[in-house]
């Protein structure tokens, strides 16, 4: 199962009042930390643990510690610090050497379900907002019943960033950690033939809404893309207002016909699109462009064509796995480079 917040609340949601249940949340990190602010995991009486905080090394101790909170209804913080060889989380293998600091918090009807409810409702509806948690001052300050959380929805529908971003924000001589939430990336992949089955698997699993759309009979098929969100064989006009209505962030151009994708980016072009990219060689990039009979200057988002980064692909999945890489350093503004420097960069 995806990682992302609305993964977790999806399958929360309908088990809210039959089972006790714990918010965790990474809420600061020192050091080098697997996750980092803002990353959060639902823990539950039954043993549903959804999520991660750590690379999975502490979510045993973690629920452990859950356990508590339902008994006793209370939020409390904890403290990992795995530079410390007498701390438990360096005894259970951390790795890293960092610290990381994690809020516990029960989840009930009485406090609201801490607003959870409505960060899902928002994020269905491809809106995104800002998560405000109270955060007790040490281990010993605890928190009753009454919300301790609030979840502001955006004024704007643009998503500049996916990459979870939280801040600690002090008022007074209390402190909050503010995170931003956002839905997840949505993609359409223009063309339903066998290539694009892993596009879709792949970025499914990333946990992002998927759309296929191809006209013709026999490709994008539900036998064929089982995990797709949305199927479409509208006329091509219709796919503008697809792309606004349902928040496309990126689109893959790759129907292996010059005319279906020519005619698809003359429609998209003008859209608000994070990513726009075009399967092939740049020849045929080309002849696409000048057959939609658009103008690349100024062009916003710049078309990615041949689409995806230089991993030496040669198969559908790899080919996917390249295409996925880039759109996703473009969506979370990353820079696409090797993160060790082993790979020489030009």
């Amino acid at each position: 199962m995806s990682s992302h917040l609305i993964a977790l609340l999806r399958t929360w949601h309908p088990l809210r009042d039959k089972t006790d249940w714990v918010l965790g949340t990474v809420y600061r990190t020192e050091g080098p930390c697997y996750r980092k602010s803002g990353a959060m995991m639902l823990f539950s009486a039954d043993g549903h643990q959804l999520g991660m905080l750590s690379g999975g090394c502490l979510e045993s101790d973690i629920h452990q510690q859950a356990r508590r909170v339902m008994h006793s209804g209370q939020s409390i913080t904890l403290t990992y610090d795995g530079s410390d060889e007498d701390d438990l989380s360096f005894q259970l293998g951390i790795g890293c050497g960092g610290t990381v600091h994690i809020l516990l918090q029960p989840v009930h009807a009485a406090n609201q379900y801490l607003e959870l409810d409505r960060v899902y409702a928002a994020l269905r509806e491809f809106r995104s907002g800002s998560y405000y948690q109270y955060i007790p001052g040490n281990q010993a300050d605890v928190v009753g019943d009454e919300s301790q959380t609030h979840f502001t929805e955006s004024d704007s529908s643009a998503v500049e960033s996916f990459r979870v971003r939280a801040r600690l924000i002090e008022e007074g001589e209390s402190l909050w950690l503010c995170t931003g939430i956002t839905p997840p990336p949505h993609l359409l992949i223009v063309g339903g033939g066998i290539d694009a089955r892993p596009l879709a698997a792949m970025g499914h699993q990333l946990g992002w809404r998927i759309s296929v759309w191809d006209p013709r009979p026999a490709n994008a098929r539900r036998e064929y893309f089982p995990v797709a969100d949305e199927l479409l064989n509208c006329p091509v006009d219709s796919l503008a207002e697809f792309v606004r209505s349902l928040k496309v962030n990126a689109v893959v151009l790759m129907s292996h016909n010059i005319e279906l994708d020519a005619s698809a980016l003359s429609v998209l072009h003008g859209t608000a699109l994070h990513y726009l990219a075009l399967l092939g060689p740049r020849s045929r990039r080309d002849r696409i462009v000048t057959k939609a009979g658009i103008d690349l200057t100024g062009q916003s988002p710049t078309i990615a064509g041949p689409a995806g980064l230089e991993i030496a692909a040669d198969l559908p999945e790899t080919i996917a796995l390249s295409i996925l890489a880039e759109c996703q350093a473009v969506l979370n503004q990353g820079s696409g480079r090797s993160i060790s420097g082993i790979l020489p960069h030009a």
